[in-house]
């Protein structure tokens, strides 16, 4: 029962992390703690090879297999998020149901925690007929400084 309600609280934290891998059984490999602890320094979606130069840089030998093998065992248990786009998988630290800002001058992905009105969520349940229990948002737009985009 115990480990059942470490499994259901969200990972917030590198210790979260760390504790979840635990508590599922999973080893913590030195390349799985460096991959865990790079997602949460960095706190932004990286590729499998941005994660494997990152931590080269850093003088962390770690091998590409390695690196894919650690992210497929954390993602596969929802210890760390895998976003799938047409370029390939990104990863983050956030594996809870959160939403994205999809940055579309920059690239770059915001994750945002965000609550909808209760009214909305049951005015969509009545028009689906599907209870709603979690969501997920995508988001897309230009950084307010930047000029917008042409229309096409």
């Amino acid at each position: 029962m115990q480990k059942e309600a470490a499994i259901s609280k969200p990972i917030r934290s590198l210790e979260d992390a760390l504790n979840r891998c635990q508590a599922l059984g999973m080893r913590l490999s030195r390349q799985r703690r460096l991959i865990l602890e790079l997602l949460w320094q960095a706190r932004e979606h990286l590729s499998a090879r941005e994660i494997y130069d990152r931590l080269n840089q850093q003088g962390q030998a770690i091998g590409h297999t390695s690196v894919y093998q650690n992210l497929d065992a954390l993602s596969s248990q929802g210890i760390i998020e895998c976003i799938e786009r047409s370029d390939g998988r990104l990863y983050g630290n956030i594996s809870d149901a959160h939403s994205h800002i999809n940055c579309l001058d920059t690239n770059q992905i915001i994750d945002i925690h965000i609550q909808l009105p209760e009214d909305l969520l049951q005015q969509i349940e009545q028009q689906t007929g599907v209870r709603i229990t979690e969501y997920r948002i995508d988001f897309y737009g230009y950084r307010k400084n930047q000029p917008e985009a042409p229309a096409q």
